[in-house]
């Protein structure tokens, strides 16, 4: 079983929280049901749960809601903790350049202030 917890920035604010936050409730109900997958189960399918490449170790956790698609991107922390960076609704087909920096950024801020 893994762990998810979401990233904070240095002020505390949540950014996954905020991207939570503009999502309808049904929404929010389809994402948590993934999360929980992701948290309970082994061997998740790539359907939900996929490393991205030529990244700096991201993962993309996949959610698609009606004719919505969610990601949240994040990392492995300690090897069964992934800490939640960001969430953006895909528009395209690749995911956003802007989004995977993001991600990177907050992976490279949370383990510095983790040492």
């Amino acid at each position: 079983m893994r762990e998810i917890h979401f990233f904070r920035t240095i002020s505390g604010s949540c950014p996954v929280e905020k991207f939570f936050d503009s999502l309808s409730a049904k929404q929010v109900e389809k994402v948590l049901w993934v999360l929980r997958i992701i948290r309970d189960i082994d061997f998740v399918p790539k359907e939900y749960f996929k490393k991205l490449v030529n990244t700096d170790d991201i993962w993309e956790i996949r959610v698609k809601s009606g004719s919505n698609i969610f990601r949240i991107l994040g990392f492995f922390y300690k090897n069964k903790i992934i800490i939640l960076t960001n969430g953006f609704m895909k528009k395209t087909q690749k995911t956003p350049l802007k989004e995977l920096k993001l991600a990177q950024n907050r992976k490279k801020d949370y383990l510095e202030r983790k040492r």
